[in-house]
């Protein structure tokens, strides 16, 4: 069966994460709404080659570009695109995922704000009991930051803050990045073959 996942970018750093998960999502055949924000897109041009164009449509054929698709299951949402699947219970996918989140955008998802498309997913995803993960990179974290991921965590919201490990002995910045995309798509259902599990 094809997982459907809503893929948000935030503008918190990390945005080789998000991009990593986006391919190794695609490369599983999975259908993915991806959803940026304006931050995000800043974060994307400064810690990486790519520089998203204007326009979902442009926006899209850029990632499609970048991860090396020409797959048809790949769709850029507009931030105030109220119509997309993502935007309704009846229509969104079972798992959403943050990454990285931001903690003004883990701030509006535990407040239930829903003022643009990323926050109404969250909040759908949340209110029909389906799949969140929240990818947070800040450091350190304040004791507000941590309010929000307790009350988020206590309503079954998954908290993995992007902190890769180092048992399988990384030799590059991108093992690294593997080391977090494999936990996510661990908890995703989604088989990888990214990262050995402990004790294999």
């Amino acid at each position: 069966m094809t997982h459907r996942v809503t893929l948000a970018f935030t503008g918190a750093s990390g945005a080789p994460y998000g991009l990593r998960l986006l391919q190794c999502l695609l490369e599983a055949d999975c259908e993915v709404f991806v959803l940026l924000s304006k931050a995000a897109r800043v974060v994307i041009g400064t810690e990486t080659a790519l520089k998203l164009p204007a326009g979902t449509g442009n926006a899209e054929q850029a990632l499609r570009d970048w991860v090396k698709t020409e797959k048809g299951q790949l769709v850029v949402c507009g931030l105030e695109q109220w119509t997309a699947p993502v935007a309704s219970g009846s229509g969104a996918p079972a798992a959403m995922v943050v990454c990285p989140c931001s903690t003004g955008t883990l701030s509006a998802i535990a407040m239930g704000a829903s003022d643009n498309l990323i926050e109404r997913a969250a909040d759908v995803a949340i209110k029909e009991g389906r799949k969140l993960i929240l990818v947070p990179r800040e450091s350190p974290f304040s004791a507000i930051h941590l309010e929000n991921m307790l009350k988020l965590s206590r309503l079954g919201v998954t908290i993995m803050p992007a902190a890769p490990g180092f048992y399988h002995q990384p030799q590059s910045v991108d093992d690294l990045v593997d080391f977090m995309v494999a936990r996510l798509l661990d908890h995703l259902g989604v088989e990888q073959t990214l990262v050995k599990r402990w004790g294999e």
